[in-house]
Order: structure tokens, then sequence, then C-alpha cells
């Protein structure tokens, strides 16, 4: 681990369009949920706030892509998000976009680039 990393997950943890994995960091000085997911082989992590009103999107713990699993969904508003960017693109926040977090990928490990995970929740 290279020094201001902090460990996320094993990165086998992470499927595809699958479950994401929640973890707590540091941001602004509180503590705030967040999440990390992979799509088209990459992975991309956010504050776990909707751009719209700030209530976490997993409608069960790790649940964050809708059906087709091509699109982050607020299980509160319905908005849809990409993964790939944060980007809302449809939902009564359409435009806006969710907080990311810097992320690596390194020896089967998936790491926060800057800040401290506090905890898995």
């Amino acid at each position: 681990m290279v020094a201001g990393e902090s460990l996320i997950c094993p990165a086998g943890d992470l499927l595809d369009g699958g479950d994401g994995v929640r973890f707590r960091v540091l941001h602004h000085g509180r503590p705030e949920p967040a999440f990390a997911v992979r799509y088209g082989g990459q992975v991309y992590a956010y504050l776990n706030r909707c751009a719209h009103v700030p209530v976490e999107l997993d409608w069960m713990p790790g649940k964050f892509f809708d059906l087709t699993r091509h699109q982050l969904i607020c299980a509160v508003h319905g908005a849809h998000y990409d993964p790939r960017n944060g980007r809302c693109t449809m939902g009564p926040c359409r435009g806006a976009s969710l907080i990311s977090l810097a992320v690596i990928e390194r020896d089967g490990l998936v790491f926060l680039e800057a800040g401290s995970v506090l905890a898995e929740q």
C-alpha cells in the first residue's frame, strides 16, 4: 500500500454490474457513507448520497444498479446515474453528479487514493 492510500476491498468483491461495496470515508472532516462498484471492467467510487436530496442510493446494502445493470439508481427518487462518471442521466437531478472518490486497483486490491476508509458498513 502506498502512503495516503486506504484499502477498500479485495478486487474480487466487485463484479461487473454487481453489488457494490459500502464503506465510510472522511470527507471534509466528516464521516460519510460511500461505495465502490465495477462497471465496464473499471472500479468507480462515490459518496453514497443522491445529488437530488442527500439520501443513500442503495435500496438494500450494496444494491446500487438498476435492473439493466447499466445505471446506478437512487432507491428513494428513482434518479439514474452513469456509473462511469456519476452524472445523473434521468430523474429530478438530471445533469447533476454524484461526488466521486479517486480509487486505484492494484495487486488484486482496491484502494481509496487519498483519504481514510473508516469502516465497512
